[in-house]
């Protein structure tokens, strides 16, 4: 089987869960059955990798596409990848299209070449109304693309029960056609495996307990209602957070100035990291961690919670999206009630309520140091038995085999 896969995210270019998946499919479905299958990737970048039957090609066109508004300039930039991406390949039986970045190759390629169109929904664009800061405009061009190519799929991989239903109340996509395959996680480089070290040289108190959060500064990641909260929680814990890449100048300025206002309203120590972590550190401060919070307004799986509760950190989290059939409510963490203002705004109905309730459950586990670690045994073996990338890459095999047949 000839398996392109095309994707704006790929290492070392990675900074959300969809590169996260691509990295790990990608590198398991090249080597099932015997490395029979041609694995073939297409990215946003300058990656060139070839190792047997894995082949990474990293697409820049070295050109610019006018555009009349700079929040444009994105969406145009993605065009001139995606025509490329288009003229790359030769022949392929699947195509495996991520996120809409990559939307209109595949939808090109399906003609080009005749082969079997494949989205994995990673999230979808009606859902993410605040990317109008970003792209003006062209967030309505986007959603077009994204829609389109869901009107145009063979089969579509939702990582969640609930992105299934999504997919098909906005887009019509027929039950029958969406499967339904879990994010996964690399067992091995994601374990308990504490470093003082990496504490120190995040000026992290080892003697004091902390709450962590990872995410880029955006609205789906909820982050402000975080910070918010702080206030609210216990003063004898440390919060830290690892946030960056913000979506616009706009909700960067929002949030300096609402840790700034936090500083001054609590008495905790909050450890802003606003740079890119490295994986071992990441996984160390995973590892220390009392709790992992995760407040996201919107999240079709939630992938950095896997990561958290790989390495035995229980997970306090809103209940939306996919985040509910990843983290069990009372034996791998709290879910935390959360009702958006419509379908179509996903900010919470009552924002100062969602902070409240975010700080009192981090107030009621971290008081419960029993309950914490019963919670961290449950959340590995969890992840051990659900969420292995192997058992993906082989679910995603076989659903390629369904559309070949």
């Amino acid at each position: 089987m000839k398996i392109v896969i095309l994707t704006n995210e790929y290492p070392p270019y990675v900074y959300g869960g969809a590169g996260v998946h691509v990295e790990y499919l990608t590198r398991e479905l090249a080597n099932l059955e015997g490395k029979k299958h041609s694995v073939e990737v297409l990215c946003f970048g300058n990656q060139k990798e070839n190792a047997g039957n894995l082949t990474v090609e990293g697409i820049d066109p070295g050109i610019a596409l006018p555009y009349q508004d700079p929040r444009h300039r994105k969406f145009m930039d993605t065009l001139s990848r995606n025509i490329v991406m288009a003229g790359s390949v030769a022949e392929a039986d699947i195509v495996h299209c991520h996120t809409w970045y990559s939307h209109l190759a595949g939808c090109l390629l399906k003609q080009l070449v005749k082969a079997r169109l494949v989205l994995t929904t990673h999230s979808l664009e009606p859902h993410r109304p605040w990317k109008v800061e970003q792209l003006g405009t062209a967030y309505q061009a986007s959603s077009w693309v994204e829609k389109t190519a869901y009107e145009n799929a063979d089969g579509v991989i939702a990582v969640s029960e609930s992105m299934r239903r999504d997919v098909h109340d906005l887009y019509g996509v027929p039950f029958e056609k969406i499967g339904v395959i879990y994010n996964g996680i690399d067992l091995n480089e994601f374990r308990h495996s504490p470093n003082p070290e990496v504490l120190a040289s995040y000026q992290i108190n080892p003697d004091k307990p902390f709450v962590l959060f990872v995410g880029r500064i955006t609205r789906q990641k909820g982050i402000i209602h975080l910070v918010n909260a702080i206030q609210h929680i216990s003063k004898d814990i440390q919060i830290v957070l690892c946030a960056g890449a913000p979506d616009t100048e706009e909700v960067g300025r929002e949030m300096a100035s609402k840790v700034e206002e936090a500083q001054i309203k609590s008495h905790n120590d909050i450890i802003w990291i606003s740079r890119i972590i490295p994986k071992k550190d990441l996984v160390a401060l995973y590892s220390h961690a009392s709790l992992f919070i995760c407040p996201s307004v919107y999240e079709p799986f939630g992938i950095i919670n896997l990561e958290a509760m790989a390495c035995g950190t229980p997970v306090v989290a809103s209940a939306t999206g996919g985040i509910p059939e990843v983290v069990v409510h009372n034996e791998t963490g709290l879910l935390i009630s959360f009702e958006p203002v419509s379908s179509a705004d996903f900010e919470p109905r009552d924002p100062e309520r969602f902070s409240y309730d975010l700080a009192t459950a981090i107030n009621n586990l971290l008081a419960n140091p029993d309950k914490t670690e019963a919670m961290a045994r449950k959340s590995r073996q969890r992840v051990e038995q659900h969420f292995s990338w192997s058992s993906i890459a082989q679910k995603t095999l076989e659903f390629y085999k369904g559309l070949l047949k």
